[in-house]
């Protein structure tokens, strides 16, 4: 039987939730309150330059595909696909950096003449990480988070170990150089925890890294977008922009309609791809699972202090991706984490699409996206921003050798007010709740309410976890829930 399914925010969660419920026959209205679709990975177009305004690494192809492939299709057959190499580049000093290749032979051969012996090591940790990638990504992540008994398989029993120890603990035990060890923490990064406090079983991340390689769509991350915009709207999706879901109605312990900029709009099954928290209050405090201290004592991925930034010039000695570990990697972290304030030393990452993607510069020009991971939470100000932007391009020039600050022609800064303005999101994370020990499968918060019924949640604060392979995983673990309980009716 039809029903009609309204979905609160447009971000990769809610497209993908959104695709397959329409699949299954329904009549699915999407309803998002910024002017674009895309949330947190929308695109911002300035004086001839775009950017990606959120996600930028194209990870976990595979994950892509087995989306796609669901309805049918093939990523190909909306978006073309670019293998980066080098991978990325990790800055330590004055034009001083490790290059990751785009295959794992390279990056032996670079692990090797660092620290002699490493390369058959990072063969045999590779390995594990394929394994674990295999249990991981083909098979746990599409569970729905609902008993602790679907963590318990023959694969993971013999892996028990690594669910009790930690990144940094199992790759120092492996590895000497301080440089290699900082590059096999990274990946974890995208899981928004630090890795002394992300179990040894998500190293699957570096398989992700090395194995499957970092691929950028020609024209961005939007590509995506668009693509699964125009999947649903082949399946019969409608979208909404500009409406701002002021509530969600509940009758007699069901949610029954949605209030979009003071219209009442009603539904047989209200899902919520925005943030978690904030969908919460949209409803009355008896509705809702989570208390205040609830989400206070959480774990939450960082927020980020971002720069889009057009410069008049092509950049020299740089390549896509460039992290810059040439500051206290773990003081960094302990200012996130540990002792929330604003770094001292920031690291920070820039991305420059144009030198991959000629449409997202005028010609001879360069896109430049700069971005400072802060804890969530923190002040936040127009000074501080400044501030900041100076103490990273100061050492972007040092680093790299050139000046670029007076070659900029556009800047625009993105920051926590910003999250939590556009996005609701809460305390302006970047990345949702982290995936911790105590923060993973079936202790994440619920894709479905136990006090409303016909109330769903998708989306980085839910199962799987943060990340945009994760998000597409969740809303495809949403709607099957969505499907189970209506085949009960």
């Amino acid at each position: 039987m039809k029903r009609k399914i309204t979905i609160i925010g447009s971000g990769f969660s809610a497209l993908s939730a959104a695709c397959y419920l329409a699949k299954s026959g329904h009549e699915v209205l999407v309803f998002e309150k910024n002017e674009t679709i895309g949330g947190r990975a929308r695109q911002l177009k300035k004086d001839g330059f775009t950017f990606d305004m959120g996600p930028s690494w194209y990870w976990m192809p595979d994950v892509f595909e087995r989306f796609f492939a669901d309805f049918g299709k093939k990523t190909s057959d909306y978006y073309e696909l670019i293998k980066l190499s080098p991978a990325y580049r990790v800055y330590f000093g004055v034009n001083e950096f490790i290059a990751i290749a785009d295959n794992l032979d390279e990056i032996v051969a670079t692990f090797e003449a660092i620290e002699k012996g490493s390369g058959k090591i990072l063969r045999e940790f590779m390995a594990e990480a394929q394994s674990n990638y295999d249990i991981a990504i083909k098979d746990l992540v599409y569970r729905p988070g609902v008993s602790p008994l679907e963590l318990v398989t023959i694969e993971t029993t013999k892996k028990i170990g690594q669910f009790f120890s930690n990144i940094s603990r199992d790759v120092r035990n492996k590895f000497k150089n301080e440089r290699l060890i900082q590059i096999l923490e990274f990946p974890v990064l995208f899981l928004g925890a630090k890795p002394s406090d992300t179990p040894s079983f998500y190293s699957f991340m570096n398989y992700a890294d090395f194995g499957l390689g970092t691929w950028h769509p020609k024209t961005g991350m939007f590509d995506v977008v668009r693509a699964m915009e125009s999947l649903a709207t082949e399946l019969g999706v409608q979208f909404f922009v500009n409406s701002n879901i002021e509530k969600i109605i509940v009758e007699n312990k069901t949610a029954k309609a949605i209030v979009v900029n003071g219209e009442r709009i009603e539904s047989d099954l209200v899902l919520s791809g925005a943030d978690y928290h904030h969908s919460e209050t949209l409803l009355d405090k008896e509705h809702r699972m989570y208390s205040e201290q609830y989400w206070e004592s959480r774990v939450f991925a960082p927020s980020s202090l971002l720069f889009y930034v057009g410069f008049n010039k092509k950049i020299e000695n740089i390549s896509h991706h460039a992290l810059f570990f040439d500051t206290d990697f773990y003081q960094h972290a302990k200012d996130i984490y540990d002792e929330p304030q604003w770094p001292a030393e920031p690291l920070f990452y820039a991305n420059f699409p144009s030198s991959t993607d000629i449409t997202a510069a005028p010609e001879g020009m360069e896109s430049g996206f700069f971005l400072v991971p802060l804890a969530p939470g923190i002040n936040d100000s127009e000074s501080l921003r400044e501030e900041y932007f100076d103490k990273i391009i100061q050492r972007f020039e040092t680093i790299t050798q050139q000046n670029i600050k007076e070659n900029i022609i556009f800047k625009q800064s993105f920051c926590k007010n910003d999250f939590v303005e556009q996005y609701n999101s809460y305390k302006g994370n970047a990345y949702g709740m982290a995936n911790t020990l105590l923060q993973t499968a079936f202790l994440r918060p619920k894709l479905k309410s136990k006090k409303v019924r016909n109330l769903y949640f998708t989306g980085q604060l839910t199962v799987p976890g943060p990340g945009v392979p994760p998000a597409l995983i969740s809303g495809k673990l949403v709607s099957n829930l969505i499907d189970k309980q209506f085949l009960k009716v």
